[in-house]
């Protein structure tokens, strides 16, 4: 198995993923030690106005507690975010988040898109973008937004996707740095806890 050149730290981690995505983030965090310190934050096609069980369902599968950010909140260390039902799931400069109700994005509410360009506005070249399976093109131009600010980007290989719209979206857009199976994802974010420490 070859490994990752991982030679700089990077400050945080973004998810984006719709249909197809929660088997696959369900085993990424799953895998996730306790102690991994790196802020991740997710956006996840969800229905609008279901707004229990969801966070739960994960929280099963992860070692690491999920939670739904509130408006102004700081973005910690060694926790993990996910996007509420129904709200745009922005990060503003200074490390917090910032909720917004605005007009759907790619028939969307939240985001992908929205979080990972402001993620990458407020990160640069400290990001970490990784794009999984999903039905839309939401996602792909915020992963260009994070390419084109210096920061890493990974999607799920299409071929292994539920749906590959949303993957296959990126790579026709934007110079993706890996395209990976959800087995290499995971070797690739036990491999940064190993190997980085938050700058």
């Amino acid at each position: 198995m070859t490994h990752f050149n991982i030679t700089k730290t990077y400050k945080a981690i973004v998810i984006g993923g719709s249909a197809g995505s929660f088997q696959v983030i369900s085993k990424i965090l799953s895998s996730l030690p306790k102690d991994f310190d790196i802020p991740i934050m997710m956006c996840l096609h969800r229905l609008r106005h279901v707004r229990n069980g969801f966070v739960e369902a994960l929280n099963i599968k992860s070692n690491i507690k999920i939670e739904e950010p509130y408006d102004k909140e700081t973005i910690k260390r060694g926790k993990i975010y996910l996007a509420p039902a129904n709200y745009h799931l922005c990060v503003e400069l200074g490390n917090t988040f910032a909720l917004s109700t605005e007009e759907l994005i790619n028939n969307s509410r939240p985001s992908i898109d929205m979080m990972l360009q402001t993620a990458a506005y407020a990160y640069r070249d400290k990001l970490v973008g990784i794009l999984l399976s999903g039905a839309n093109k939401d996602g792909a131009l915020g992963m260009k937004k994070i390419h084109d600010r210096g920061g890493l980007t990974l999607v799920q290989d299409p071929k292994e996707c539920l749906i590959d719209t949303m993957p296959s979206s990126a790579i026709k857009i934007t110079e993706i740095d890996h395209v990976l199976s959800v087995n290499r994802i995971i070797d690739f974010l036990l491999e940064l806890h190993k190997t980085c420490k938050i700058a």
